[in-house]
């Protein structure tokens, strides 16, 4: 059969995202992969600079996605298939482009580990994320801000004259727009994967790329390697060797005792990368690309009760556990590479299926077992073949998009419009929508509108870059452009400057009339940030007060609306801020604010059980964990559950509540 690609609708259980923590997030979120300072001395030079190029200090200017929860309903994804006569993948471009299933018709075999659900998870940097398939990842060490994202999709004609779906966007965390184009060209058993960033500024941008995919946890995995650079959750790189070391083969991802990295050295960095992952009969998934494309990595949840934890978690009880196999622009996860000012990467990746003798991919003899499944890549397809495929996608990378099959964010749109970029073969065309339109109107007038829409009077998203940056400075100073300001110069690292414009929002002309929580809470972060925590916990209780009075509930949500996003925001951050200050009273009486049907999900019953430690309560609190609750937007290596139940009881943590990721007695 000739290559197709169709519409058409995945039902799965799924968790709705909920809505967007409308709170502007001037601080990361709690990120696990980071190297311990004292340790980075000890690291080969060249990594050392690749972990200190560029670290985020903040999520700006995108939001969080925190508004899920973990009741699932069946519901209908949109999707995409590409299709030929021997494989079947099926895309979801409104959840980043994942390639949610590969399905090899000949054998039968799905090559993926495809969720039975679509969880969402804080695994993400800006939140939400879920687990499966094959994904990729751009911006920042972690997983994409895409996870749960629309992409743009567009039917396009392939190097080989048939079919090639394109899926593309604007990166907000480093402002650059990439693609990633997929195709299955007649009769291969390889789905080709050609992916391109370019940087259209006048200054070098940091670079992050890592393709994720997910595989059965009982393949094994094998890539031609004989060290690795561990990485585990205690937050220390180190070089061990790999497979085998500290008594067990670590390529069977079960045999590790807890979560970790394994990111490969290869043998011979001349050789085209590869990785596989392969079941007990041979057969499996082998992920290979170009030499532009060199790192590769093993991630593991391993055997303990946190890795099992986090394994139902994501998934469902009872489907079967997964591990991933990665391929990266650098040599471990938490490095970024530069990319020059005007320049362009571009590499083409391959996934399909692979066959080893039984006996030599699972044989004690690693050199022996990564030897023959290469042999076997090479047979299925020769690296000059691949090279060849590589050459003939660049030569159409630049081609036009024809049929429209998804449509993603209008971010892309206003930053070509602002700079006036041309960017052949991804198109931001987009018209402004609620969130871009006072944007435009600062492009077009020199002035953001006086006043944000809605009963809460949402400022919405800042843009943050210098050019923004400037187009605010010289903008009329109102309420509203002030705390845009602020924003933006707090993204810049002037603090001090953020403060005093967040201060003027508040006495601007106009500020009486406007809303003044988005600026007491920001100036309650900066306070934060410098360690005033009293003065903090003020200007969180003044922006609640602000929000609530402005919804016509300055007692509190009535129970008869919907609950507020915005008011859960504030309380959440309000009460661990009154509590630091030793104002238990205040932090009751902000929790008691809440719609009943916020107070009843799991991350407020942990602060409730929190608050009632403050109170004095420890029984009250134990009560709340032993009733039993579940924090649906628990951070990826967050030992909040664990820290509190040691608060509460000398009894084991119970196994509900135990999502440790690291050693216990090793600090992170």
């Amino acid at each position: 059969m000739a290559t197709t690609i169709r519409h058409d609708r995945l039902t799965l259980p799924a968790a709705p995202l909920g809505a967007v923590n409308p709170l502007a997030p001037l601080r990361p979120l709690d990120e696990t992969h980071t190297v311990d300072p004292a340790t980075v001395p000890g690291l080969p030079p060249d990594m050392a600079r690749g972990l200190a190029c560029a670290p985020l200090t903040s999520l700006l200017p995108t939001r969080v996605l925190d508004g899920y929860e973990r009741r699932r309903v069946p519901t209908a994804l949109p999707t995409l298939v590409l299709e030929n006569s021997r494989l079947r993948a099926t895309v979801l471009p409104g959840l980043g482009g994942r390639v949610h299933s590969l399905f090899h018709k000949p054998t039968g075999c799905e090559l993926l580990y495809r969720n039975p659900v679509f969880q969402p998870a804080d695994f993400a940097l800006n939140g939400a994320w879920y687990s499966g398939g094959i994904e990729w990842n751009i911006g920042a060490t972690g997983h994409t801000t895409f996870s749960c994202a629309p992409l743009h999709a567009a039917r396009v004609p392939a190097p080989d004259g048939g079919e090639m779906l394109r899926l593309w966007e604007w990166e907000r965390l480093r402002d650059l727009p990439f693609q990633v184009d997929l195709w299955l060209p007649e009769d291969s058993d390889f789905l080709l994967v050609g992916v391109r960033i370019r940087n259209p500024h006048l200054t070098t941008a940091p670079l992050y790329w890592w393709s994720n995919t997910a595989v059965p946890e009982e393949h094994r995995v094998l890539t031609p390697a004989d060290t690795a650079w561990h990485f585990g959750y205690e937050r220390r790189l180190r070089r061990v060797p790999f497979p085998h070391h500290d008594g067990a083969d670590r390529s069977h991802p079960a045999h590790s005792p807890h979560p970790a990295d394994y990111f490969h050295e290869p043998r011979d960095p001349t050789a085209r990368p590869w990785i596989a992952a392969l079941s007990g009969d041979g057969h499996g998934l082998v992920q290979t690309s170009t030499g532009e494309l060199p790192g590769r990595k093993l991630f593991v949840w391993g055997s303990g009760p946190g890795g099992r934890r986090w394994q139902e978690w994501l998934t469902e009880p009872g489907t079967g556990g997964y591990a991933e196999i990665q391929a990266g622009l650098a040599r471990t996860q938490l490095e970024h590479v530069p990319l020059p000012a005007g320049a362009e990467t571009a590499w083409l990746e391959a996934y399909g299926p692979l066959h080893v003798d039984p006996g030599a991919a699972h044989g004690q003899d690693w050199a022996a077992a990564t030897t023959e499944a290469g042999a076997a890549l090479d047979r299925a397809l020769p690296p000059e073949e691949l090279a060849a495929a590589r050459d003939a996608w660049r030569a159409v990378a630049d081609a036009p998009p024809g049929e429209r099959l998804a449509t993603g964010s209008a971010w892309g749109a206003l930053e070509v419009r602002r700079a006036a970029l041309d960017l052949p073969g991804t198109p931001f065309d987009d018209a402004p929508g609620p969130e871009q339109r006072p944007w435009a109107a600062l492009l077009d007038t020199g002035a953001l509108p006086a006043e944000a829409p809605g009963p809460d009077q949402d400022p919405g998203p800042t843009l943050v870059s210098p050019a923004w940056r400037d187009l605010l400075e010289t903008a009329p100073p109102d309420p509203l452009t002030e705390y845009h300001l602020g924003v933006a110069q707090w993204h810049a690292g002037d603090l001090a400057q953020a403060v005093r414009s967040w201060e003027r929002a508040l006495t601007a002309t106009g500020a009486a009339d406007t809303a003044r929580w988005p600026a007491l809470r920001a100036l309650a972060v900066a306070d934060t940030a410098a360690r005033h925590p009293v003065r903090a916990a003020e200007r969180y209780a003044e922006a609640l007060a602000d929000a609530l009075a402005r919804r016509g509930t300055p007692a509190g949500e009535d129970p008869d609306d919907e609950p507020s996003p915005l008011v859960a925001a504030l309380v959440r951050e309000a009460v661990p801020a009154l509590l630091a200050a030793d104002r238990a009273g205040a932090a009751r009486e902000a929790y008691g604010r809440l719609h009943p049907a916020t107070r009843a999900r799991g991350r407020f019953r942990l602060l409730e059980a929190q608050l009632l430690l403050a109170e004095g309560e420890r029984e009250a609190a134990l009560a709340v964990f032993t009733g039993g609750f579940e924090v649906a937007d628990l951070r990826e290596g967050d030992e909040v559950l664990s820290e509190t139940w040691a608060r509460l009881s000398d009894a084991p943590l119970p196994a509900a509540y135990d999502f440790r990721m690291r050693p216990a007695g090793q600090d992170g």
